[in-house]
C-alpha cells in the first residue's frame, strides 16, 4: 500500500483532499478588505435552491463588513495612541475617521479641561477643538455640484462661517447633557439626538437634510470631557448598529489618550517650572568679570533634568562660578538639584576653599540618599590676583579662550562625582589673564548618542577658537553672541540631555586701581586709615568724595579695632564704583541698630547705611569682611 505524505501537524494526506486542491484561488480583494475576502463563503447544501445561495452570499457580506470594521478600529486606535500631546491625539482621531468612517467630524472638548482628580469648573462649556471633512478637488466640484453638500455643516458655503458654533454651554438637564451623561454614542436621528445635536452645533445650525450623524460622548477616566460628531453624506451608506460600536471605540481611546496627555502636560509644566525657578533669574554684576549664561532643556521625551549654574559674589571682589548636573531625568532630579544649589550657595557664603565646598556637597548628597549622585565644578576667580582656583567632582573640564584666539581645555583633577563618598577633592590654581573667557558647561553640550564626551569637548574647543579668529587677535568675541554660537554646534541628535552654560569674561582689576594696608588694632588705627584713604583718593582724582569716604572708613575701622586681636586689613578698589573693604579676625557680624539719645556710640553703621550706595558684611573662615561702595564722579 502506498503511503501518502502528511503534514507535520498530523493532518490528512494532501492527496486525500482533491476538493481543496481543485478549489480555484479567490481573486485578490480590494485594499482594506484583504482579510475578509479570504474567508470562504459557506457551501450550499446539495439540492439547495437559489434562495440558499443568496443567503450564503449575504452571510459572507456580513462577515466582510465586520472584518473591515475590526481592521479599521485596530488601525484607528493605533493612530490615536501614537499621539503624545492633546493636538496630536485629536488630529489622529480626525485623520483616522475621515474619509474611511465618515465624511466629516467635529471634536468638542471641555473648556477648560480638568486635570486628574481636580473638580471641573462651572458652567459646563464645550469648545470646538477641531473639525475635519472630506475635501473635493475643483474638477470633482464642477462635475458634481451636489458634492458641495459634503462641506458640512455650513449653512451657506459662501459665507465663510465656522462649521459650527465655537462654544457651547451644556445646560443642566438639557437634551445634550442627558446624551453626554449616558456616555454611549447615539444616532443623529434618534429622539435624544434630534434635540442634542442642534444644541451642540449652535443656534440656527443643524445637520443638513439627507446626512447622517453619530453623536459620541468622550468620557475619560472619571468624567465626560467632550463629544465627537461623525457625519456622512447622502451618497454613502447609512450608519448601522455596528458603527455605534466603532464610534464608541474611537471615542473611548481618544478620551483616555486626552486624559493622559493633559496629565503629562501638567507634570511636564510643573517640572519645567520647578527647574527654571531653581535657576538664577539674573546673574550678578561682580567687579572685574562679566557673565553670561544659557539653559536649554532637553528634547520633549526627556525634558526634565538636573543641570544648574550659579555665580556667587564672595568677599574681596571675588566670585564663585558653579555648574553642576544631577544624574537622571525626573522631577526628583530637579528637586535634588535645587537642594544642592542651595547648599552650594550657603557654603560659598562661608568662603570655604573650592575643595571643601565639594566635600560638604558630597556629604549632603549622601544624606539625601544612597543613589543621589551629581557632577559639579566649582571655581573661584580673584580679579585682583588674576588667578582662578578650580575643584572638580567628575564634571567635564572647563575651556579657557585666550584673548589671542587660542582655546585650551584646562587640566583639572577629574575627581569622583558627588554622592560617591569617601573620596578627597583637589583644587588647582591657574592664571586668569585679562580678556580671557572661561566656559563652564554640562555634558549635554558635548555628549550625545552620536559622539562621546571627549570628541564633543574637542569640537567645542575648535568652535571657540574659530569664533575668536573672526573677531581678531586684539578683541574678545561678544559674550552673549559667543554663548549663542556655542549652542549652534548642536545637531539634530544632540538634545538627549539638558544643557547649562556659564561664560565668564575676565576683565580683572589693574594693580594701579588697588590700595591695600595692614592696620594694628590700636586707638590710632582709625586716624591712620583716614589719612591713607584720603591719599589714595587724591592719586585717583576722587577728592570730591574724599570727605564721605574718610568718615565711613573711620567708622568701619573703629568697629573692627574694638573687637580684633590681629592686624586689620583695609583695601580700596577703584572700578566703576569705589569699594572699601575692612577685614578683621572677629567672627561676629555687625548689626545696625537704632541708638538712643543718651548713647555715645552705635551710630556708625547707621551713617554707612545712609551715605553708602551699598554695604554688607560677610563671615570668613578667619573672621569677617565689612564693605561698602560709593558712587564715583562721572
Amino acid at each position: 500500500m502506498t503511503e501518502h505524505p502528511t503534514s507535520h501537524e498530523g493532518r490528512q494526506p494532501l492527496a486525500a483532499r482533491p476538493q481543496e486542491r481543485a478549489r480555484p484561488r479567490q481573486q485578490e480583494a480590494v485594499p482594506g478588505a484583504a482579510a475578509t475576502a479570504a474567508v470562504p463563503a459557506p457551501a450550499s447544501a446539495p439540492g439547495a435552491g437559489p434562495g440558499a445561495a443568496e443567503q450564503a452570499d449575504g452571510q459572507a457580506a456580513v462577515i466582510r463588513r465586520e472584518g473591515d470594521r475590526l481592521r479599521f478600529v485596530g488601525a484607528a486606535t493605533r493612530r490615536i495612541a501614537r499621539g503624545i500631546d492633546l493636538d496630536e491625539i485629536v488630529l489622529g482621531l480626525c485623520r483616522a475617521s475621515v474619509p474611511t468612517f465618515s465624511d466629516a467630524i467635529l471634536v468638542y472638548l471641555r473648556d477648560p479641561l480638568p486635570v486628574g482628580d481636580e473638580r471641573p469648573v462651572s458652567p459646563f462649556v464645550l469648545r470646538l477643538r477641531r473639525t475635519d471633512r472630506l475635501r473635493l478637488t475643483d474638477e470633482e466640484t464642477e462635475v458634481s455640484p451636489e458634492g458641495e453638500r459634503l462641506r458640512l455643516p455650513v449653512t451657506d458655503p459662501q459665507a465663510g462661517l465656522l462649521p459650527a458654533a465655537d462654544l457651547c454651554e451644556v445646560r443642566p438637564g438639557g437634551a445634550l447633557a442627558e446624551v453626554l451623561r449616558g456616555v454611549r454614542p447615539v444616532f443623529g436621528d434618534s429622539a435624544a439626538a434630534r434635540v442634542a445635536v442642534p444644541e451642540l452645533l449652535g443656534a440656527g445650525r443643524t445637520v443638513p437634510t439627507g446626512h447622517r450623524a453619530i453623536l459620541a460622548p468622550l468620557r475619560g477616566r472619571r468624567r465626560v470631557i467632550g463629544a465627537a460628531v461623525f457625519l456622512r453624506g447622502p451618497d454613502r451608506p447609512s450608519f448601522e448598529a455596528g458603527d455605534l460600536l466603532v464610534a464608541a471605540q474611537l471615542a473611548t481611546h481618544t478620551a483616555l489618550g486626552i486624559d493622559k496627555a493633559v496629565l503629562y502636560g501638567r507634570e511636564a509644566y510643573i517640572a519645567d517650572e520647578l527647574q527654571r525657578t531653581m535657576l538664577p533669574d539674573s546673574l550678578p554684576q561682580p567687579t572685574g568679570v562679566r557673565l553670561a549664561s544659557r539653559y536649554l532643556p532637553a528634547a520633549e521625551t526627556a525634558r526634565v533634568g538636573g543641570d544648574w549654574y550659579d555665580a556667587i559674589p564672595l568677599p574681596g571682589s571675588r566670585v564663585a562660578l558653579v555648574v553642576g548636573d544631577v544624574m537622571g531625568h525626573s522631577m526628583t532630579s530637579a528637586a535634588i538639584m535645587g537642594q544642592l544649589r542651595t547648599t552650594a550657595q550657603t557654603l560659598a557664603g562661608l568662603d570655604l576653599p573650592p575643595q571643601e565646598v565639594l566635600h560638604h556637597l558630597d556629604e549632603q548628597a549622601q544624606r539625601l540618599g544612597s543613589d543621589r549622585m551629581a557632577t559639579c565644578l566649582y571655581a573661584v576667580y580673584d580679579p585682583v590676583a588674576h588667578r582662578i582656583t578650580v575643584a572638580n567632582a567628575g564634571h567635564p573640564p572647563p575651556v579657557l579662550l585666550h584673548l589671542g584666539g587660542r582655546a585650551e581645555v584646562l587640566r583639572v583633577p577629574p575627581g569622583a562625582p558627588i554622592g560617591v563618598g569617601g573620596v578627597d577633592f583637589e583644587a588647582v590654581e591657574l592664571d586668569a589673564p585679562a580678556g580671557a573667557t572661561l566656559l563652564l558647561y554640562t555634558d549635554g553640550l558635548v555628549e550625545s548618542r552620536l559622539r562621546d564626551v571627549w570628541t564633543g569637548i574637542e569640537q567645542l574647543r575648535e568652535r571657540l577658537a574659530a569664533t575668536a579668529r573672526l573677531t581678531g587677535p586684539d578683541h574678545s568675541p561678544p559674550l552673549e553672541a559667543l554663548c549663542d554660537d556655542v549652542l549652534d554646534m548642536l545637531g539634530p541628535g544632540d538634545r538627549d540631555d539638558d544643557i547649562a552654560l556659564l561664560a565668564a569674561r575676565f576683565d580683572g582689576i589693574a594693580p594701579s586701581d588697588v590700595a591695600y594696608w595692614f592696620l594694628e588694632p590700636e586707638d590710632a588705627a582709625p586716624g591712620r586709615a583716614r589719612r591713607l584713604a584720603r591719599r589714595a583718593l587724591g592719586r585717583w582724582g576722587l577728592d570730591a568724595v574724599a570727605d564721605e569716604v574718610e568718615l565711613l572708613v573711620s567708622e568701619v575701622v573703629t568697629n573692627a579695632v574694638r573687637y580684633a586681636e590681629r592686624p586689620v586689613t583695609l583695601r580700596l578698589l577703584r572700578t566703576d564704583v569705589l569699594r572699601c573693604e575692612v577685614g578683621d579676625d572677629a567672627p561676629q557680624l555687625p548689626r545696625q541698630r537704632r541708638a538712643r539719645e543718651t548713647d555715645e556710640g552705635g551710630r556708625g553703621l547707621f551713617l554707612v547705611n545712609r551715605m553708602a550706595r551699598r554695604w554688607g558684611a560677610t563671615r570668613l573662615s578667619t573672621g569677617k569682611v565689612v564693605w561698602f561702595e560709593m558712587a564715583t564722579p562721572s
